[in-house]
């Protein structure tokens, strides 16, 4: 072999190949390991009214591990998205030496009875707030659908300036709001909104000008509806001319 030039070639460019790749090796593993290029900043950014610089600065204690290059960004993102505020997190590295971090924080919209809070898009999320929120209620697949629901109604009834204080879904698929007046509406499983428009326009004109407060309306009638006072007076409305319709009892 040792007269062979070609051979002795080969084997020099192969030893001199090997000794390249080691070195780069050599390069990488001391740049991954060593501590060099730390991370020194973290930057946090969004809409942020819940989650705090005390929150930020435990999770960056606890689990940013690693520099620069070695840092987990997956599990870095989960440990922020633990944050019971958070909603989606981004993570990003920013180059020499700093993570840039991105909350969108949860918009709480209602009280999922007492075990959870709803935001906006209709999505439960468990989190302490001491904000006056409407409660909802319903089977456990219906809480995007109470949520789009209470917006509809919140519209209606807004226009006469009165407040949802909570909303219902039966198991059988059945409405039920409860107002800041305590009062309730029965709306039954079909046109709800047609319903509640139709006691709208008659508690604008007729309803919110008696001398007593309404408790308990059912719209569950397909020609009208049937509405309660305390002890003295009920009556029946027809949404067609409500002004002349009450009978009492």
């Amino acid at each position: 072999m040792w007269d062979k030039p070609s051979i002795l070639n080969w084997f020099a460019n192969f030893l001199f190949a090997l000794a390249v790749v080691l070195m780069l090796y050599g390069l990488l593993f001391a740049l991954v390991h060593l501590p060099i290029c730390p991370i020194r900043e973290v930057k946090v950014s969004g809409k942020l009214d819940h989650v705090n610089q005390e929150q930020v600065k435990l999770i960056v204690a606890k689990h940013l591990k690693g520099n620069f290059f070695t840092l987990n960004l997956i599990q870095t993102r989960d440990a922020f998205e633990k944050l019971p505020w958070a909603r989606t997190v981004s993570v990003r590295r920013r180059w020499p030496d700093a993570l840039s971090v991105e909350i969108e924080e949860h918009k709480a919209l209602a009280r999922w009875g007492d075990i959870a809070l709803v935001n906006t898009r209709g999505e439960l999320f468990h989190a302490a707030s001491d904000a006056d929120l409407p409660l909802f209620y319903g089977p456990g697949d219906g809480v995007e659908l109470v949520t789009k629901n209470y917006a509809d109604f919140s519209k209606i009834l807004n226009r006469v300036d009165i407040k949802i204080a909570r909303v219902t879904l039966s198991p059988r698929r059945a409405w039920e709001i409860k107002t800041d007046r305590n009062l309730m509406i029965a709306l039954g499983r079909i046109d709800m909104g047609a319903r509640l428009s139709k006691f709208s326009a008659a508690y604008e004109s007729v309803l919110s000008h008696l001398n007593a407060e309404i408790k308990y309306a059912d719209l569950r009638y397909p020609n009208g509806f049937a509405v309660r006072k305390p002890k003295r007076l009920s009556m029946q409305v027809s949404p067609l001319a409500p002004e002349k319709a009450f009978r009492q009892a």
